[in-house]
């Protein structure tokens, strides 16, 4: 009686052990599958969904699973992913540890405070709480009353998870702007014709837009610093854009460069009042470590890159030879690659 009563007490515990190892066995999913956990979501909630939607044998099984694991019941809300290949306990662990689906959306080099606005109001899932705001009163959100937003959220990719809102995105990139100006402007060159720290970001946000190539960042901020030395004014085309908003139709004229706006560097001395985009760290590195030289003036070759000159005669014939006589793949800024902004 008592071999009887061994064997079947061995013969459930075999039961029980194999249906223990179903729920580790590796599921096969042609897509990954999106569960959210709301707050307050039991165990038995959760094994119900998955066996509802055919991931899990059995949820009674995990339920008694979790009599010998209990911490599995401590399940964190949010939004996951159970991927092709994962067993059905090891996705109830992932829950439990709180490993969240992500999203990541970007914001490249150059773009304005209002294109990337408009790029995390498209970006799901993430909430959308600053429609109609101005960019005084999202300043105001972050804390930074009296700020202009331009220029202040450094160019990158941000992971968010559910939940999370545009502000959330902005206040992390204003804060890496924040740390990285800060650290970039303790290592600037001494005697340069900056006198803070929101003057190099203005000037490095001029830079990003007249070159993306690194190697020439540094060439472009040396012009712009020696005629800020040389009381001359920057004449850099990106700034009347700038200022011109919506009128900007894709060409500016010679009118738009008589126009007064204060960002016209063509009729305005000095820096324009602020950023004109996002620059990237390059660029902030190179207007406080500007390359040495003699040249006062560049102008694009046609191939993305730039000619620079030391002398007006020389830049006249810069243009003449670069600009007035435009071949039909002309670009001011290099090809991009496939997929790039």
């Amino acid at each position: 009686m008592l071999l009887l009563t061994a064997v079947a007490a061995i013969a459930g515990w075999l039961f029980i052990e194999q249906q223990f190892q179903r729920m580790e066995e590796p599921l096969a999913l042609e897509h990954p599958v999106t569960i959210e956990i709301e707050r307050g979501t039991t165990l038995q909630g959760l094994a119900r969904e998955l066996e509802a939607r055919g991931r899990l044998p059995s949820a009674f099984w995990l339920r008694l699973r979790a009599r010998l694991e209990p911490e599995l019941t401590q399940l964190q809300s949010g939004v996951y992913q159970l991927e092709d290949g994962m067993s059905p306990l090891a996705f109830v662990r992932r829950v439990v540890a709180g490993d969240t689906q992500t999203w990541t959306v970007r914001i490249p080099e150059g773009w304005t405070f209002e294109r990337v606005r408009a790029r995390l109001a498209d970006a799901e899932p993430l909430r959308n709480e600053l429609e109609g705001m101005s960019g005084e009163v999202v300043m105001e959100r972050l804390g930074r009353s009296g700020m202009h937003p331009e220029g202040w959220f450094f160019p990158a990719v941000y992971e968010y998870e559910h939940g999370d809102s545009e502000l959330d995105v902005l206040e992390r990139a204003h804060d890496r702007m924040q740390r990285i100006l800060s650290g970039v402007w303790r290592d600037r060159q001494e005697n340069l014709p900056l006198d803070s720290p929101y003057e190099a970001l203005i000037l490095a946000s001029i830079v990003e837009l007249e070159t993306p190539l690194s190697e020439e960042k540094p060439r472009v901020a040396g012009v712009f610093v020696r005629r800020l030395e040389r009381g001359m004014r920057l004449q850099t085309d990106p700034t009347v854009i700038y200022g011109m908003g919506d009128d900007y139709q894709g060409r500016i004229g010679h009118a738009d460069l008589r126009e007064y706006t204060p960002y016209n560097t063509y009729r305005i001395d000095g820096l324009p009042p602020t950023p004109i985009g996002m620059p990237g760290e390059a660029s902030l590195r190179a207007v406080v470590n500007p390359a040495e030289g003699d040249a006062l003036y560049f102008v694009a070759k046609g191939d993305g890159s730039h000619q620079f000159s030391s002398t007006l005669e020389g830049h006249n014939e810069a243009v003449r030879r670069y600009q007035l006589n435009r071949s039909e793949d002309y670009r001011s800024f290099p090809a991009p690659e496939n997929g790039a902004d």
